[in-house]
Protein backbone atom coordinates (compact mmCIF):
# COMPACT_ATOMS: atom_id res chain seq x y z
CA UNK A 1 0.00 0.00 0.00
CA UNK A 2 1.53 3.30 -1.11
CA UNK A 3 0.55 6.54 0.71
CA UNK A 4 -1.32 9.01 -1.50
CA UNK A 5 -2.14 11.60 1.18
CA UNK A 6 -0.20 13.19 4.02
CA UNK A 7 -2.63 13.81 6.87
CA UNK A 8 -3.28 10.97 9.35
CA UNK A 9 -7.04 11.09 8.72
CA UNK A 10 -6.60 10.85 4.98
CA UNK A 11 -4.18 7.96 5.45
CA UNK A 12 -6.75 6.31 7.76
CA UNK A 13 -9.46 6.74 5.11
CA UNK A 14 -7.23 5.10 2.50
CA UNK A 15 -6.55 2.23 4.89
CA UNK A 16 -10.25 1.71 5.70
CA UNK A 17 -11.12 1.69 1.99
CA UNK A 18 -8.36 -0.87 1.35
CA UNK A 19 -9.46 -3.09 4.23
CA UNK A 20 -13.08 -3.10 3.01
CA UNK A 21 -12.27 -3.75 -0.65
CA UNK A 22 -12.93 -7.50 -0.59
CA UNK A 23 -15.06 -10.16 1.08
CA UNK A 24 -12.61 -13.07 1.24
CA UNK A 25 -11.85 -13.52 4.96
CA UNK A 26 -8.21 -14.60 4.71
CA UNK A 27 -7.43 -11.78 2.26
CA UNK A 28 -9.31 -9.29 4.47
CA UNK A 29 -7.23 -10.29 7.50
CA UNK A 30 -4.00 -9.84 5.55
CA UNK A 31 -5.12 -6.40 4.33
CA UNK A 32 -5.86 -5.36 7.92
CA UNK A 33 -2.30 -6.21 8.96
CA UNK A 34 -0.83 -4.37 5.98
CA UNK A 35 -3.01 -1.31 6.67
CA UNK A 36 -1.98 -1.20 10.34
CA UNK A 37 1.69 -1.38 9.38
CA UNK A 38 1.14 1.39 6.81
CA UNK A 39 -0.73 3.71 9.23
CA UNK A 40 1.77 3.42 12.11
CA UNK A 41 4.82 3.08 9.86
CA UNK A 42 5.75 -0.17 11.67
CA UNK A 43 8.48 -2.47 10.40
CA UNK A 44 6.64 -5.53 11.71
CA UNK A 45 2.90 -6.10 12.11
CA UNK A 46 0.74 -9.08 12.99
CA UNK A 47 -2.84 -10.08 13.73
CA UNK A 48 -3.39 -12.82 16.29
CA UNK A 49 -6.83 -14.40 15.76
CA UNK A 50 -8.21 -15.96 18.93
CA UNK A 51 -9.72 -19.42 19.02
CA UNK A 52 -12.72 -20.60 21.01
CA UNK A 53 -10.43 -21.30 23.98
CA UNK A 54 -9.18 -17.70 24.06
CA UNK A 55 -5.71 -18.57 22.78
CA UNK A 56 -4.00 -17.58 19.54
CA UNK A 57 -5.37 -19.87 16.82
CA UNK A 58 -4.05 -18.06 13.74
CA UNK A 59 -1.17 -15.58 13.34
CA UNK A 60 -0.89 -13.38 10.22
CA UNK A 61 2.34 -11.40 9.85
CA UNK A 62 3.78 -8.62 7.69
CA UNK A 63 7.48 -7.72 7.59
CA UNK A 64 8.91 -11.21 8.13
CA UNK A 65 10.00 -13.13 5.06
CA UNK A 66 9.22 -16.84 4.69
CA UNK A 67 12.78 -17.93 5.46
CA UNK A 68 12.78 -16.04 8.78
CA UNK A 69 9.39 -17.47 9.76
CA UNK A 70 10.60 -21.00 8.94
CA UNK A 71 13.59 -20.62 11.29
CA UNK A 72 11.40 -19.70 14.28
CA UNK A 73 10.64 -22.96 16.14
CA UNK A 74 6.94 -22.24 16.78
CA UNK A 75 4.25 -19.66 16.22
CA UNK A 76 3.33 -17.27 19.06
CA UNK A 77 1.06 -18.94 21.58
CA UNK A 78 0.01 -15.85 23.55
CA UNK A 79 2.67 -15.27 26.21
CA UNK A 80 4.31 -12.03 27.35
CA UNK A 81 2.85 -8.82 25.96
CA UNK A 82 0.72 -10.80 23.55
CA UNK A 83 -0.83 -12.67 26.47
CA UNK A 84 -1.33 -9.44 28.39
CA UNK A 85 -3.43 -8.04 25.56
CA UNK A 86 -5.45 -11.27 25.46
CA UNK A 87 -6.12 -11.19 29.19
CA UNK A 88 -6.86 -7.45 29.23
CA UNK A 89 -8.12 -6.31 25.78
CA UNK A 90 -7.02 -2.70 26.02
CA UNK A 91 -4.41 -0.78 23.97
CA UNK A 92 -0.80 -1.39 25.08
CA UNK A 93 2.00 0.98 23.95
CA UNK A 94 5.60 0.67 25.23
CA UNK A 95 8.89 2.20 24.08
CA UNK A 96 11.03 -0.85 24.90
CA UNK A 97 9.45 -4.29 25.07
CA UNK A 98 12.24 -5.74 27.20
CA UNK A 99 11.54 -3.20 29.96
CA UNK A 100 7.88 -4.15 30.37
CA UNK A 101 7.11 -6.46 33.35
CA UNK A 102 5.01 -8.79 31.17
CA UNK A 103 7.75 -9.29 28.60
CA UNK A 104 8.85 -12.93 28.20
CA UNK A 105 11.47 -12.53 25.47
CA UNK A 106 11.56 -14.13 22.03
CA UNK A 107 12.06 -17.71 20.84
CA UNK A 108 15.26 -18.76 19.11
CA UNK A 109 15.97 -17.23 15.67
CA UNK A 110 13.35 -14.52 16.22
CA UNK A 111 14.48 -11.09 14.92
CA UNK A 112 15.03 -8.45 17.64
CA UNK A 113 12.12 -6.05 18.23
CA UNK A 114 11.92 -2.99 20.48
CA UNK A 115 8.95 -0.58 20.43
CA UNK A 116 5.46 -2.09 20.62
CA UNK A 117 1.82 -1.12 20.04
CA UNK A 118 -1.06 -3.52 20.50
CA UNK A 119 -4.82 -2.96 20.12
CA UNK A 120 -7.79 -5.38 20.22
CA UNK A 121 -10.04 -6.01 17.22
CA UNK A 122 -13.69 -6.50 18.20
CA UNK A 123 -16.47 -8.01 16.13
CA UNK A 124 -19.96 -7.34 17.51
CA UNK A 125 -18.51 -6.47 20.88
CA UNK A 126 -16.48 -9.72 21.16
CA UNK A 127 -12.69 -9.75 20.85
CA UNK A 128 -11.84 -11.36 17.52
CA UNK A 129 -8.09 -10.90 17.81
CA UNK A 130 -5.33 -8.39 18.46
CA UNK A 131 -3.18 -6.20 16.24
CA UNK A 132 0.51 -6.17 17.18
CA UNK A 133 2.92 -3.54 15.78
CA UNK A 134 6.67 -3.49 16.44
CA UNK A 135 9.61 -1.18 15.62
CA UNK A 136 8.36 2.19 14.35
CA UNK A 137 10.58 3.12 11.41
CA UNK A 138 10.89 6.90 11.79
CA UNK A 139 10.94 7.12 15.59
CA UNK A 140 12.04 5.28 18.66
CA UNK A 141 8.49 4.53 19.77
CA UNK A 142 4.88 4.67 18.69
CA UNK A 143 2.91 7.86 19.44
CA UNK A 144 -0.56 8.58 20.78
CA UNK A 145 -1.55 9.53 17.24
CA UNK A 146 -0.42 6.08 16.05
CA UNK A 147 -2.54 4.53 18.76
CA UNK A 148 -5.57 6.63 17.75
CA UNK A 149 -5.49 5.78 14.06
CA UNK A 150 -4.78 2.08 14.68
CA UNK A 151 -7.73 1.93 17.09
CA UNK A 152 -9.91 3.53 14.43
CA UNK A 153 -8.62 1.03 11.90
CA UNK A 154 -9.41 -1.80 14.34
CA UNK A 155 -13.03 -0.60 14.53
CA UNK A 156 -13.29 -0.57 10.73
CA UNK A 157 -11.53 -3.93 10.63
CA UNK A 158 -14.20 -5.41 12.92
CA UNK A 159 -16.88 -4.40 10.43
CA UNK A 160 -14.85 -5.76 7.52
CA UNK A 161 -14.30 -9.06 9.34
CA UNK A 162 -18.01 -9.35 10.11
CA UNK A 163 -18.91 -8.75 6.47
CA UNK A 164 -16.32 -11.26 5.34
CA UNK A 165 -17.65 -13.79 7.85
CA UNK A 166 -21.21 -13.32 6.63
CA UNK A 167 -20.09 -13.74 3.03
CA UNK A 168 -18.01 -16.77 3.93
CA UNK A 169 -20.98 -18.25 5.80
CA UNK A 170 -23.22 -17.89 2.75
CA UNK A 171 -20.59 -19.48 0.50
CA UNK A 172 -19.98 -22.25 3.02
CA UNK A 173 -23.70 -23.08 3.25
CA UNK A 174 -23.93 -23.09 -0.53
CA UNK A 175 -20.95 -25.42 -0.87
CA UNK A 176 -22.34 -27.65 1.88
CA UNK A 177 -25.71 -27.91 0.15
CA UNK A 178 -24.02 -28.82 -3.14
CA UNK A 179 -21.87 -31.45 -1.39
CA UNK A 180 -24.85 -32.89 0.51
CA UNK A 181 -26.83 -33.09 -2.72
CA UNK A 182 -23.95 -34.93 -4.39
CA UNK A 183 -23.64 -37.27 -1.43
CA UNK A 184 -27.39 -37.96 -1.29
CA UNK A 185 -27.39 -38.80 -4.99
CA UNK A 186 -24.50 -41.23 -4.42
CA UNK A 187 -26.27 -42.85 -1.45
CA UNK A 188 -29.47 -43.43 -3.42
CA UNK A 189 -27.58 -44.84 -6.40
CA UNK A 190 -26.09 -48.33 -6.69
CA UNK A 191 -22.59 -47.24 -5.71
CA UNK A 192 -20.65 -49.37 -3.24
CA UNK A 193 -20.90 -48.27 0.39
CA UNK A 194 -17.11 -47.84 0.60
CA UNK A 195 -17.12 -45.47 -2.38
CA UNK A 196 -19.98 -43.45 -0.87
CA UNK A 197 -18.17 -43.10 2.47
CA UNK A 198 -14.97 -42.11 0.67
CA UNK A 199 -16.89 -39.35 -1.13
CA UNK A 200 -18.24 -38.13 2.19
CA UNK A 201 -14.79 -37.96 3.78
CA UNK A 202 -13.38 -36.15 0.72
CA UNK A 203 -16.11 -33.51 0.82
CA UNK A 204 -16.10 -32.91 4.56
CA UNK A 205 -12.33 -32.42 4.49
CA UNK A 206 -12.70 -29.80 1.74
CA UNK A 207 -15.54 -27.96 3.47
CA UNK A 208 -13.88 -27.98 6.90
CA UNK A 209 -10.55 -26.93 5.33
CA UNK A 210 -8.79 -29.70 7.26
CA UNK A 211 -5.42 -31.22 6.48
CA UNK A 212 -6.84 -34.74 6.84
CA UNK A 213 -10.12 -36.50 7.53
CA UNK A 214 -10.96 -40.08 8.33
CA UNK A 215 -13.95 -42.25 9.21
CA UNK A 216 -13.57 -44.73 12.06
CA UNK A 217 -16.14 -47.57 12.10
CA UNK A 218 -16.78 -50.13 14.82
CA UNK A 219 -16.59 -53.83 13.98
CA UNK A 220 -19.23 -56.25 15.39
CA UNK A 221 -16.74 -56.90 18.20
CA UNK A 222 -16.60 -53.17 18.98
CA UNK A 223 -13.06 -52.60 17.64
CA UNK A 224 -12.63 -49.17 16.04
CA UNK A 225 -10.62 -49.04 12.84
CA UNK A 226 -10.03 -46.42 10.17
CA UNK A 227 -12.05 -47.47 7.11
CA UNK A 228 -11.70 -44.52 4.70
CA UNK A 229 -9.47 -41.45 4.78
CA UNK A 230 -8.31 -38.43 2.84
CA UNK A 231 -5.00 -36.65 3.35
CA UNK A 232 -1.88 -37.41 5.32
CA UNK A 233 -1.16 -39.03 7.70
CA UNK A 234 -4.38 -41.06 7.59
CA UNK A 235 -3.47 -42.92 4.41
CA UNK A 236 -0.84 -44.77 6.45
CA UNK A 237 -3.44 -46.10 8.89
CA UNK A 238 -6.21 -47.58 6.73
CA UNK A 239 -7.58 -50.77 8.26
CA UNK A 240 -5.48 -50.50 11.42
CA UNK A 241 -6.73 -49.82 14.96
CA UNK A 242 -7.19 -46.16 15.82
CA UNK A 243 -4.01 -44.54 17.16
CA UNK A 244 -5.83 -41.67 18.82
CA UNK A 245 -5.76 -42.65 22.45
CA UNK A 246 -9.16 -42.56 24.07
CA UNK A 247 -10.56 -39.71 21.98
CA UNK A 248 -12.54 -41.66 19.36
CA UNK A 249 -13.80 -44.34 21.80
CA UNK A 250 -14.92 -41.58 24.19
CA UNK A 251 -16.89 -39.82 21.47
CA UNK A 252 -18.47 -43.08 20.30
CA UNK A 253 -19.42 -43.98 23.88
CA UNK A 254 -20.82 -40.57 24.89
CA UNK A 255 -22.26 -39.52 21.53
CA UNK A 256 -20.84 -36.00 22.07
CA UNK A 257 -18.48 -34.15 19.72
CA UNK A 258 -15.02 -33.13 20.96
CA UNK A 259 -12.68 -30.39 19.73
CA UNK A 260 -9.06 -30.12 20.88
CA UNK A 261 -6.46 -27.51 19.95
CA UNK A 262 -3.47 -29.85 20.16
CA UNK A 263 -4.09 -33.56 20.13
CA UNK A 264 -0.51 -34.41 21.05
CA UNK A 265 -0.36 -32.09 24.04
CA UNK A 266 -3.91 -32.68 25.24
CA UNK A 267 -4.17 -36.47 24.99
CA UNK A 268 -0.67 -37.77 24.33
CA UNK A 269 -2.01 -40.67 22.24
CA UNK A 270 0.34 -43.32 20.96
CA UNK A 271 1.66 -42.32 17.60
CA UNK A 272 0.13 -38.80 17.55
CA UNK A 273 3.44 -36.98 17.69
CA UNK A 274 5.03 -39.30 15.12
CA UNK A 275 2.18 -38.73 12.69
CA UNK A 276 2.14 -34.96 13.20
CA UNK A 277 -1.35 -34.55 14.64
CA UNK A 278 -2.31 -31.04 15.78
CA UNK A 279 -5.78 -29.52 16.27
CA UNK A 280 -8.53 -32.10 15.90
CA UNK A 281 -12.25 -32.62 16.17
CA UNK A 282 -14.16 -35.88 16.50
CA UNK A 283 -17.87 -36.20 15.74
CA UNK A 284 -20.06 -39.29 16.42
CA UNK A 285 -21.93 -40.66 13.42
CA UNK A 286 -25.23 -40.36 15.30
CA UNK A 287 -26.31 -39.39 18.79
CA UNK A 288 -26.23 -42.42 21.06
CA UNK A 289 -24.78 -44.51 18.22
CA UNK A 290 -21.92 -47.01 18.40
CA UNK A 291 -21.33 -47.01 14.64
CA UNK A 292 -18.16 -44.94 14.74
CA UNK A 293 -16.90 -41.38 14.42
CA UNK A 294 -15.70 -38.81 11.90
CA UNK A 295 -12.20 -37.55 12.73
CA UNK A 296 -10.64 -34.37 11.28
CA UNK A 297 -7.27 -32.88 12.04
CA UNK A 298 -4.83 -30.20 11.04
CA UNK A 299 -1.13 -30.90 11.21
CA UNK A 300 0.85 -29.65 14.19
CA UNK A 301 0.98 -25.86 14.18
CA UNK A 302 -2.14 -25.56 12.02
CA UNK A 303 -5.22 -23.47 12.90
CA UNK A 304 -7.77 -24.68 15.42
CA UNK A 305 -11.21 -25.65 14.20
CA UNK A 306 -13.99 -23.06 14.41
CA UNK A 307 -17.63 -23.68 15.44
CA UNK A 308 -18.87 -23.44 11.85
CA UNK A 309 -16.40 -26.16 10.82
CA UNK A 310 -17.69 -28.37 13.63
CA UNK A 311 -21.27 -27.79 12.42
CA UNK A 312 -20.25 -28.92 8.93
CA UNK A 313 -18.61 -32.08 10.29
CA UNK A 314 -21.68 -32.89 12.38
CA UNK A 315 -23.97 -32.50 9.34
CA UNK A 316 -21.87 -34.94 7.32
CA UNK A 317 -21.52 -37.37 10.23
CA UNK A 318 -25.30 -37.64 10.30
CA UNK A 319 -25.26 -38.36 6.57
CA UNK A 320 -22.66 -41.09 7.12
CA UNK A 321 -24.91 -42.75 9.70
CA UNK A 322 -27.78 -42.56 7.19
CA UNK A 323 -25.62 -44.16 4.48
CA UNK A 324 -24.59 -47.03 6.78
CA UNK A 325 -28.19 -47.64 7.87
CA UNK A 326 -29.34 -47.65 4.24
CA UNK A 327 -26.55 -50.06 3.27
CA UNK A 328 -27.56 -52.42 6.09
CA UNK A 329 -31.19 -52.19 4.97
CA UNK A 330 -30.15 -53.10 1.43
CA UNK A 331 -28.17 -56.08 2.71
CA UNK A 332 -31.22 -57.23 4.69
CA UNK A 333 -33.39 -57.00 1.59
CA UNK A 334 -30.83 -58.96 -0.43
CA UNK A 335 -30.64 -61.65 2.26
CA UNK A 336 -34.44 -61.80 2.36
CA UNK A 337 -34.55 -62.16 -1.42
CA UNK A 338 -32.07 -65.04 -1.23
CA UNK A 339 -34.07 -66.74 1.51
CA UNK A 340 -37.32 -66.31 -0.42
CA UNK A 341 -35.65 -67.76 -3.51
CA UNK A 342 -34.37 -70.72 -1.51
CA UNK A 343 -37.82 -71.26 -0.05
CA UNK A 344 -39.31 -71.29 -3.56
CA UNK A 345 -36.70 -73.80 -4.74
CA UNK A 346 -37.34 -75.97 -1.69
CA UNK A 347 -41.10 -75.95 -2.36
CA UNK A 348 -40.54 -76.86 -6.00
CA UNK A 349 -38.22 -79.71 -5.02
CA UNK A 350 -40.73 -81.02 -2.52
CA UNK A 351 -43.91 -80.53 -4.54
CA UNK A 352 -42.60 -81.45 -7.98
CA UNK A 353 -39.31 -83.35 -7.96
CA UNK A 354 -39.88 -85.64 -4.98
CA UNK A 355 -43.43 -86.42 -6.04
CA UNK A 356 -42.31 -87.35 -9.56
CA UNK A 357 -39.49 -89.53 -8.26
CA UNK A 358 -41.88 -91.20 -5.82
CA UNK A 359 -44.38 -91.83 -8.61
CA UNK A 360 -41.62 -93.28 -10.79
CA UNK A 361 -40.63 -95.60 -7.95
CA UNK A 362 -44.22 -96.76 -7.53
CA UNK A 363 -44.44 -97.56 -11.25
CA UNK A 364 -41.18 -99.50 -11.07
CA UNK A 365 -42.50 -101.50 -8.13
CA UNK A 366 -45.50 -102.33 -10.31
CA UNK A 367 -43.17 -103.46 -13.07
CA UNK A 368 -41.33 -105.68 -10.56
CA UNK A 369 -44.47 -107.77 -10.13
CA UNK A 370 -44.53 -108.36 -13.90
CA UNK A 371 -40.94 -109.65 -14.04
CA UNK A 372 -40.89 -111.70 -10.83
CA UNK A 373 -39.98 -114.79 -12.88
CA UNK A 374 -36.90 -113.09 -14.35
CA UNK A 375 -34.39 -112.69 -11.48
CA UNK A 376 -31.95 -110.50 -13.42
CA UNK A 377 -34.63 -108.01 -14.45
CA UNK A 378 -36.17 -108.05 -10.97
CA UNK A 379 -32.78 -107.31 -9.43
CA UNK A 380 -32.25 -104.32 -11.74
CA UNK A 381 -35.69 -102.91 -10.99
CA UNK A 382 -35.09 -103.34 -7.24
CA UNK A 383 -31.78 -101.52 -7.53
CA UNK A 384 -33.46 -98.68 -9.45
CA UNK A 385 -36.13 -98.37 -6.74
CA UNK A 386 -33.42 -98.27 -4.05
CA UNK A 387 -31.58 -95.57 -5.98
CA UNK A 388 -34.77 -93.53 -6.25
CA UNK A 389 -35.36 -93.89 -2.48
CA UNK A 390 -31.80 -92.69 -1.84
CA UNK A 391 -32.35 -89.79 -4.22
CA UNK A 392 -35.50 -88.79 -2.35
CA UNK A 393 -33.57 -88.79 0.95
CA UNK A 394 -30.81 -86.64 -0.59
CA UNK A 395 -33.33 -84.19 -2.03
CA UNK A 396 -35.00 -83.90 1.36
CA UNK A 397 -31.61 -83.22 2.95
CA UNK A 398 -31.01 -80.54 0.31
CA UNK A 399 -34.40 -78.98 1.09
CA UNK A 400 -33.47 -78.88 4.77
CA UNK A 401 -30.15 -77.24 3.92
CA UNK A 402 -31.89 -74.60 1.79
CA UNK A 403 -33.99 -73.60 4.77
CA UNK A 404 -30.92 -72.88 6.87
CA UNK A 405 -30.02 -69.21 7.38
CA UNK A 406 -27.27 -67.77 5.19
CA UNK A 407 -26.32 -65.26 7.90
CA UNK A 408 -22.81 -66.68 8.13
CA UNK A 409 -23.32 -67.81 11.74
CA UNK A 410 -22.35 -71.33 12.77
CA UNK A 411 -25.35 -73.70 12.38
CA UNK A 412 -26.73 -74.94 15.71
CA UNK A 413 -28.78 -78.02 14.73
CA UNK A 414 -27.06 -81.39 14.30
CA UNK A 415 -28.46 -81.80 10.77
CA UNK A 416 -27.22 -78.38 9.69
CA UNK A 417 -23.76 -78.99 11.18
CA UNK A 418 -23.45 -82.37 9.45
CA UNK A 419 -24.51 -80.84 6.13
CA UNK A 420 -21.93 -78.09 6.63
CA UNK A 421 -19.20 -80.69 7.22
CA UNK A 422 -20.10 -82.68 4.10
CA UNK A 423 -20.19 -79.51 2.00
CA UNK A 424 -16.75 -78.53 3.29
CA UNK A 425 -15.40 -82.03 2.60
CA UNK A 426 -16.38 -81.81 -1.10
CA UNK A 427 -13.35 -79.65 -1.91
CA UNK A 428 -10.90 -82.32 -0.66
CA UNK A 429 -12.88 -85.32 -1.92
CA UNK A 430 -13.38 -83.90 -5.39
CA UNK A 431 -17.11 -84.66 -5.30
CA UNK A 432 -20.14 -84.01 -3.10
CA UNK A 433 -20.88 -86.92 -0.73
CA UNK A 434 -24.49 -87.97 -0.31
CA UNK A 435 -26.16 -87.47 3.10
CA UNK A 436 -29.24 -89.20 4.52
CA UNK A 437 -30.93 -88.92 7.90
CA UNK A 438 -33.38 -91.25 9.57
CA UNK A 439 -35.17 -90.52 12.81
CA UNK A 440 -35.57 -87.36 14.90
CA UNK A 441 -31.89 -86.43 14.80
CA UNK A 442 -32.21 -82.88 16.08
CA UNK A 443 -34.75 -83.75 18.76
CA UNK A 444 -33.08 -86.87 20.23
CA UNK A 445 -29.33 -86.32 19.88
CA UNK A 446 -27.94 -84.49 22.99
CA UNK A 447 -25.48 -81.65 22.51
CA UNK A 448 -22.44 -83.64 23.71
CA UNK A 449 -23.24 -86.55 21.39
CA UNK A 450 -23.90 -84.08 18.58
CA UNK A 451 -20.44 -82.55 18.99
CA UNK A 452 -18.77 -85.97 18.79
CA UNK A 453 -21.01 -86.99 15.89
CA UNK A 454 -20.04 -83.97 13.81
CA UNK A 455 -16.37 -84.62 14.59
CA UNK A 456 -16.81 -88.27 13.56
CA UNK A 457 -18.33 -87.22 10.22
CA UNK A 458 -15.38 -84.91 9.65
CA UNK A 459 -12.84 -87.63 10.53
CA UNK A 460 -14.59 -90.28 8.46
CA UNK A 461 -14.71 -88.14 5.30
CA UNK A 462 -11.12 -87.06 5.90
CA UNK A 463 -10.06 -90.72 5.92
CA UNK A 464 -11.88 -91.28 2.63
CA UNK A 465 -10.13 -88.28 1.08
CA UNK A 466 -6.67 -89.36 2.29
CA UNK A 467 -6.77 -93.11 1.66
CA UNK A 468 -9.70 -94.38 -0.39
CA UNK A 469 -9.19 -92.83 -3.85
CA UNK A 470 -12.97 -93.06 -4.06
CA UNK A 471 -15.35 -91.65 -6.68
CA UNK A 472 -18.41 -91.78 -4.46
CA UNK A 473 -19.08 -91.63 -0.73
CA UNK A 474 -22.18 -91.50 1.43
CA UNK A 475 -22.99 -90.45 4.99
CA UNK A 476 -25.98 -91.99 6.77
CA UNK A 477 -27.16 -91.08 10.28
CA UNK A 478 -29.86 -93.18 11.92
CA UNK A 479 -31.40 -92.40 15.31
CA UNK A 480 -33.45 -95.36 16.53
CA UNK A 481 -34.06 -97.38 19.72
CA UNK A 482 -31.87 -95.14 21.90
CA UNK A 483 -28.88 -95.27 19.59
CA UNK A 484 -27.21 -92.96 17.09
CA UNK A 485 -25.48 -94.83 14.26
CA UNK A 486 -23.22 -93.07 11.77
CA UNK A 487 -22.22 -94.95 8.62
CA UNK A 488 -19.68 -93.63 6.10
CA UNK A 489 -19.44 -95.70 2.89
CA UNK A 490 -17.07 -95.27 -0.05
CA UNK A 491 -16.29 -97.14 -3.30
CA UNK A 492 -12.53 -96.74 -3.02
CA UNK A 493 -9.62 -99.18 -2.93
CA UNK A 494 -10.80 -100.86 0.26
CA UNK A 495 -8.74 -101.81 3.30
CA UNK A 496 -4.99 -102.08 2.69
CA UNK A 497 -3.14 -103.52 5.63
CA UNK A 498 -3.37 -101.37 8.72
CA UNK A 499 -3.40 -98.06 6.88
CA UNK A 500 -7.16 -97.52 6.99
CA UNK A 501 -7.53 -98.99 10.49
CA UNK A 502 -5.10 -96.52 11.99
CA UNK A 503 -7.34 -93.70 10.81
CA UNK A 504 -10.34 -95.02 12.77
CA UNK A 505 -8.61 -94.96 16.15
CA UNK A 506 -9.66 -91.38 16.93
CA UNK A 507 -13.23 -92.28 16.07
CA UNK A 508 -13.09 -95.31 18.37
CA UNK A 509 -11.81 -93.16 21.25
CA UNK A 510 -14.70 -90.72 20.78
CA UNK A 511 -17.20 -93.57 20.68
CA UNK A 512 -15.79 -95.22 23.84
CA UNK A 513 -16.06 -91.92 25.72
CA UNK A 514 -19.81 -92.14 25.10
CA UNK A 515 -20.09 -95.86 25.79
CA UNK A 516 -20.17 -96.82 22.12
CA UNK A 517 -17.94 -98.37 19.47
CA UNK A 518 -16.47 -97.78 16.03
CA UNK A 519 -15.41 -100.20 13.34
CA UNK A 520 -14.29 -100.16 9.72
CA UNK A 521 -14.65 -103.10 7.31
CA UNK A 522 -14.86 -103.92 3.62
CA UNK A 523 -18.15 -103.66 1.79
CA UNK A 524 -19.69 -107.13 1.61
CA UNK A 525 -21.73 -106.50 -1.51
CA UNK A 526 -19.05 -104.84 -3.64
CA UNK A 527 -15.64 -105.71 -5.01
CA UNK A 528 -14.12 -102.59 -3.41
CA UNK A 529 -14.85 -99.91 -0.87
CA UNK A 530 -15.06 -99.66 2.91
CA UNK A 531 -17.75 -99.07 5.52
CA UNK A 532 -17.20 -97.09 8.73
CA UNK A 533 -19.80 -97.69 11.46
CA UNK A 534 -19.77 -95.38 14.50
CA UNK A 535 -22.38 -96.30 17.13
CA UNK A 536 -23.13 -94.59 20.47
CA UNK A 537 -26.03 -94.76 22.96
CA UNK A 538 -28.07 -91.58 23.34
CA UNK A 539 -28.56 -91.97 27.10
CA UNK A 540 -24.83 -91.31 27.66
CA UNK A 541 -25.03 -87.82 26.12
CA UNK A 542 -24.48 -86.13 29.44
CA UNK A 543 -21.46 -88.25 30.40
Amino acid sequence: MQPVTTSPDDRLLDAVVAVSSGLELSATLHRIVEAASYLADARYAALGVLGSNGKVAEFITVGLDAATVARIPHKPVGRGLLGLLIERPEPVRVAHMADHPASSGFPANHPPMDSFLGVPVRVRGEVFGNLYLCDKRDASEFTEEDERVVLALASAAGVAVENARLYEGVRRRERRLVALREFTTAVLSDRETGDVLQLLVDRVRELADADAAGLFLASPEGVLALEVANGEPYSQLLGTPALVGGLVPTVVETGQSLVVDDLTRSLRPAGAARLGYGPAMVVPLAEGSTLGALFLTNLAGGPSFRPEQLATAEAFAGQAAFALALAESRRDRERLAVLEDRDRIARDLHDLVIQRIFATGMRLQGVARLVHDRPEALDRVSRAVDELDATIREVRATIFDLHQSDSGEEPVSVRARVLRETADAASTLGFQPSVTFEGAVDALVPEVVGDHLVAAVREGLSNVARHARARRAGVEIIVRQGQCVLTVIDDGVGLQGSTRRSGVENLAVRARQLGGSADVHSRADETSGTVLVWRVPLDRGGA
